[in-house]
């Protein structure tokens, strides 16, 4: 996946890749980190606190941001409503899609304390958002959080073939990562669901 050359009406492409050696993760060039990342990523953070405290609820945050305005803010609903899907992601995109009454955010950046899943990441695809930022990306946090066959964000966005989609991870990590189990940590096994 990602990567290599690819196709699309007769023409090849390589989508731009920069690479976040701190971190070891792919992310698609474009104009990076902002000035205003760190603050939304401040507020993601705050939900995924909120998620932490709140019995069932889990601990990634997410908002989502257009033009400097916060249109949806969510944390992980999964256990709380017996639903699967209820990532932080997918409940702040259905949150703005009823707020807007709208399927398409465009222009969009959705801002999330931990690298996005494959189903997260296809939801953005879908919904157009402009930017995925995320903090805590699979290098930090315990491998129980993400897909097992580790498809990397950034490799199924250039599959997608969304080229104006911009990819930025890493931001404030450290403090992103306290919510999760470290790399070579033994979790309680009723709390690996992914395995």
């Amino acid at each position: 996946m990602g990567g290599t050359d690819q196709t699309r009406g007769g023409k090849t492409r390589m989508p731009k890749i920069a690479y976040d050696t701190k971190n070891d993760v792919r992310a698609l060039a474009g104009e990076r980190v902002r000035p205003e990342d760190e603050r939304f990523m401040r507020l993601a953070i705050e939900q995924a606190r909120l998620g932490d405290q709140k019995p069932g609820a889990g601990e990634v945050g997410c908002v989502i941001v257009r033009d400097g305005e916060v249109l949806g803010a969510a944390y992980n609903e999964a256990e709380l409503r017996c639903d699967p899907t209820a990532h932080a992601e997918i409940v702040a995109l259905r949150k703005l899609g009823e707020k807007l009454r709208e399927v398409a955010f465009n222009g969009c950046t959705i801002y999330c304390t931990l690298q996005p899943c494959t189903m997260c990441t296809a939801a953005c695809i879908w919904a157009k958002i402009g930017r995925i930022v995320y903090g805590a990306t699979r290098n930090d946090v315990h491998s129980m959080y993400f897909d097992a066959r580790h498809f990397n964000t950034a490799d199924l966005v250039a599959d997608a073939f969304r080229e104006d989609l911009e990819i930025v991870a890493g931001v404030l990590a450290g403090e992103c990562a306290q919510f999760y189990y470290k790399p070579g940590e033994d979790p309680p096994t009723e709390e690996q669901t992914n395995k």
